[in-house]
């Protein structure tokens, strides 16, 4: 009887070796660009909720938005991750170009609009970022809040405006998707007069934002989480969404694919459905002041949800190939 028992046990073991072998262990594994602190306790809950473990590989503070990505790409061959979460909706088309991703229709998108999802399914948005103007409420009297990125370029804040450097992160999205929707004139003309106006280049959003509380700057260009942050530190500020009667303030969801070839498909599946659930959109919003895509999912008081703005048409497809086309012309704005 014990010799039975020691040989079903065996196979047992046996069985459970060979189904991690085949990738069909309990875990899955994502590589994010979203920030450690935001993602990590969501990958906690999903642990919590399903049984399965998270392997989580994050980007760096000095390689964000890169460092994962060129990982994936060097692992193209052998594939360890079974899902990136990107910070942005660009990085993922360049998964794609590379033929990277497996397209996965995930039941939770339903409800999320299609403009910010690919309809078969090679990447799917969520949990977003605008971009805004933040303005200091002692240096600029209300009559004269500044409502358009054009307000960038305008003579009558000469020296007073703030930016973050194009070529790096956001602002270089949001500096394509110019290119991209008003073409290359009109893009290159606002850029020029933007720095004829003495528009203050910062090393980051971050730094935006300081200069703008702490009165270096009257207003700045930056990112919603940012303005969010500011506002919830008890700033003396105003978050103006940009543009609603004209172009629409470009929206940056957060971004999630699954992909080809990797260890745990069936779990990366798993984890996709989970990250696109409202209550996921949710604490995105609560924790990291991100806008849910769904008209429904409750906000904090400081965070809109996108149904209640203009936004500003962007094709992210394009936009990425026009970040990759535009950096020579950025270069030489920058004087680098």
């Amino acid at each position: 009887m014990k010799r039975i028992l020691v040989g079903v046990l065996l196979g047992l073991l046996a069985a459970d070796l060979l189904s991690c072998s085949r990738g069909g262990a309990q875990e899955v594994v994502v590589y994010t660009s979203v920030d450690q602190v935001f993602s990590e306790p969501i990958f906690r809950a999903f642990e919590r909720e399903t049984g399965i473990a998270v392997r989580a590989v994050f980007d760096t503070e000095e390689t964000k938005s890169t460092g994962v990505l060129n990982r994936l790409i060097a692992e193209a061959r052998s594939p360890r991750t079974d899902v990136f979460w990107s910070g942005d909706p660009v990085r993922p088309f360049v998964l794609i170009n590379h033929g990277l991703v497996e397209a996965y229709i995930s039941p939770s998108a339903t409800a999320i609009p299609p403009s910010f999802k690919a309809a078969d399914g090679t990447w799917t948005g969520f949990a977003a970022r605008a971009r805004v103007l933040l303005v200091n409420k002692h240096r600029v009297p209300s009559q004269d809040t500044p409502r358009s990125i054009e307000d960038l370029a305008n003579p009558r804040w000469k020296g007073q405006a703030a930016m973050a450097n194009p070529l790096f992160g956001t602002t270089t999205m949001h500096v394509a998707a110019l290119f991209a929707t008003w073409g290359e004139v009109q893009a290159g003309r606002f850029l020029e007069q933007v720095k004829a106006n003495n528009v203050r280049i910062a090393s980051s959003n971050g730094e935006v934002k300081r200069f703008v509380i702490g009165g270096e700057a009257a207003f700045g260009l930056l990112d919603s989480d940012d303005a969010t942050d500011a506002l919830n530190a008890g700033a003396a500020v105003e978050v103006v969404y940009p543009d609603q009667n004209t172009l629409g303030t470009l929206v940056m969801p957060t971004a999630v694919v699954l992909i080809r070839g990797g260890p745990h498909p069936q779990n990366g599946r798993k984890l996709i459905d989970y990250l696109l659930s409202p209550d996921v959109e949710a604490r995105m919003a609560g924790t990291a002041g991100h806008m849910p895509l769904r008209s429904a999912v409750p906000t904090p008081v400081h965070v809109r949800p996108v149904s209640a703005l203009r936004v500003m048409p962007a094709d992210y497809s394009r936009v990425t190939s026009e970040i990759e086309r535009i950096q020579p012309w950025l270069r030489n704005w920058v004087g680098l």
